[in-house]
């Protein structure tokens, strides 16, 4: 009778102490989601440093953008890409551009190398929830869609945006917008649909005490330049109102995100780090904050942006500017630091944490020198910038002492010799390095299960610039267009649908649509993929023509085009449908 008491007792202690040990459990996994900084990324178009109030633009008024960045950590010597793609990789992977793939926005290097660990990638496996809302522009199919490249959550449009090859017909108000890779239709603009759509999702993420991740790329102040009058009006006369309008409505919604943290306690400890992806646009003949040309070139005008990090419970001191060289690429390891996120044993990053600089530790940041490199389509040497301190060698010839000249008017190349040549040869030996991977191309693979229909677009042809819906109008890009690097992943029968214009707007191949569009007299369509030649006739009133072969597994190229009843190569099939039959 004692020993039966005695097991029921020590029965009860065990359940008393297991329900005990999980309470603990539960409870300090909540308080570690919470004690967690959650992390906002903003990141606008084509918005140079000139283009902000506090930089003494004396048109545009930025109030909300100006305020915050009163309160922020400021890097004003800060470094992106001179376009928005490899800014973008470069900001998701903490890797340089001709590293990661992803060196141009068009010419079939947009994308991320597969097995480069994605910002997203690394938050998502440390427990964070990360979503994703507005623009995208690393790779439209899988696997390079955002779902695929670690975001839980995503909101996005195809291309760089509205009017390029894949959102041909879009439009910034009541357009199209991709959930989790399936197209919905969204209400009102798109700056709005954005940072509404974020607020709402990190509200859900509050409420379920999980630590987030967002990223909020906006497509404004990008053309088209496409904006309630509201936003516009009061720069009508005064420069490009319509781009000034689009940056007023980003600044406006930039301070409901501002409420909205305050609002629901999320401030304190959520670290929101704003900058742009390139240098000046339309606003730079108003205003260029000093500096030399804009957008595409390698002056600080192309490259140089404002980064600004605020975290008030993360101990980053006073609201301060750090003029030490820094560069997007330190982001993503910065985040890691700050967040307590661990780096997996195989990670390679070519950035460096702000973590100590951001916390005022002295001697954190080694001196170092960067690459800005792009391209437009093909990759090419001395298309660059190398920063080093004060110092800028552009196109491997100019060189520029910043901190003396800040326009970059004065070239100090024969004046200073030995600077010269020390920047130099870090260019040659960080060119030679990454030499082996210029060729090789990033495939989008074909008859995954994770996507069973394709849509190829112009946008991706290599070594083609024709990612505009101008381009397809004007039938430019060449009589043959260029090709895909494709991936079948499994083997079999393939329809392949070929258009010229996309499925969504329903029309003839031989019909014109919109301003400056062209007539074509199609009548074959060709295409080469694996080998094999494949031709198909059409009449100038179809819509597409769809072609099929049996393909084998393996990386290839799919190359196709439309002919004139004579045999004449007319253009590229911009647009491709490819599914494997089952």
């Amino acid at each position: 009778m004692i020993n039966a008491q005695v097991m029921f007792i020590a029965r009860r202690m065990v359940v008393i102490v297991t329900l005990i040990l999980a309470t603990f459990l539960a409870t300090s996994t909540v308080m570690a989601a919470e004690s967690r900084p959650n992390v906002i990324v903003v990141l606008t178009d084509d918005q140079g440093s000139g283009d902000f109030s506090c930089h003494g633009n004396p048109v545009l008024r930025t109030p909300q953008l100006d305020r915050f960045r009163d309160s922020a950590v400021r890097f004003t010597d800060f470094h992106v890409a001179p376009m928005c793609t490899p800014t973008r990789g470069q900001l998701m992977t903490g890797v340089d551009a001709v590293r990661n793939g992803a060196t141009s926005v068009t010419g079939g290097r947009s994308f991320i190398r597969p097995g480069i660990k994605t910002m997203p990638e690394l938050m998502a496996a440390a427990g964070y929830r990360t979503g994703l809302f507005g623009k995208w522009h690393l790779g439209d199919n899988y696997p390079h869609r955002p779902k695929d490249r670690g975001f839980q959550e995503s909101m996005y449009h195809l291309g760089w945006g509205i009017t390029a090859a894949p959102e041909f017909a879009n439009s910034l108000f009541d357009g199209r917008y991709f959930h989790n890779a399936e197209p919905q239709k969204f209400t009102g603009h798109c700056t709005d649909f954005w940072f509404d759509s974020a607020m709402n999702w990190m509200r859900d993420r509050q409420a379920k005490r999980e630590p987030f991740f967002v990223y909020l790329p906006t497509n404004a102040p990008h053309a088209p330049h496409d904006v309630a009058e509201k936003y516009s009006t009061p720069y009508v006369g005064k420069g490009p109102e319509r781009f000034f309008g689009m940056i007023a409505q980003v600044d406006e919604n930039f301070g409901k995100l501002e409420a909205f943290l305050e609002q629901t306690g999320l401030r304190d400890n959520t670290i929101v780090i704003f900058l742009t992806d390139n240098g000046g646009t339309a606003g730079v003949k108003v205003f260029n904050a000093g500096l030399r040309a804009g957008k595409t070139t390698f002056y600080d005008g192309g490259h140089r942006v404002p980064c600004w990090v605020r975290w008030p419970g993360g101990k980053l001191g006073m609201p301060r500017d750090i003029d030490t060289p820094t560069q997007v690429q330190d982001i993503l390891p910065t985040v890691l630091e700050l967040c307590g996120v661990p780096r997996p044993a195989d990670l390679r990053l070519d950035g460096t944490s702000l973590a100590g600089v951001l916390r005022g530790e002295p001697g954190t940041l080694a001196d170092r020198k960067f690459v800005v490199q792009y391209s437009r389509a093909k990759l090419e040497k001395w298309q660059s910038c190398v920063v080093w301190k004060q110092w800028r060698l552009v196109h491997g010839e100019e060189l520029y002492d910043v901190h003396q000249d800040r326009a970059q008017t004065n070239d100090l190349a024969q004046a200073q010799p030995a600077v010269l040549a020390q920047l130099r040869a870090h260019y040659e030996q960080w060119w030679s390095d990454l030499t082996p991977l210029i060729g090789k191309f990033v495939t989008t693979s074909l008859g995954s299960d994770a996507q069973p229909l394709v849509e190829l677009t112009s946008s991706d042809w290599q070594d083609v610039y024709a990612d505009n819906a101008g381009h397809v109008r004007t039938a430019a890009g060449g009589p043959r267009g260029g090709h895909w690097n494709v991936n079948v992943v499994q083997p079999g029968e393939y329809e392949i649908a070929l258009r010229r214009w996309p499925r969504e707007i329903d029309t003839a191949l031989g019909d014109a649509s919109g301003p400056q569009s062209k007539a074509l007299p199609i009548a074959t369509a060709r295409a080469m993929i694996c080998g094999q030649e494949l031709t198909g006739q059409t009449r100038p009133t179809a819509k597409e023509v769809v072609l099929r072969a049996n393909l084998p597994r393996g990386e290839t190229q799919l190359h196709a085009w439309f002919q004139d009843p004579a045999g004449n190569d007319l253009c590229g099939a911009y647009y491709a449908y490819v599914r494997r039959l089952r």
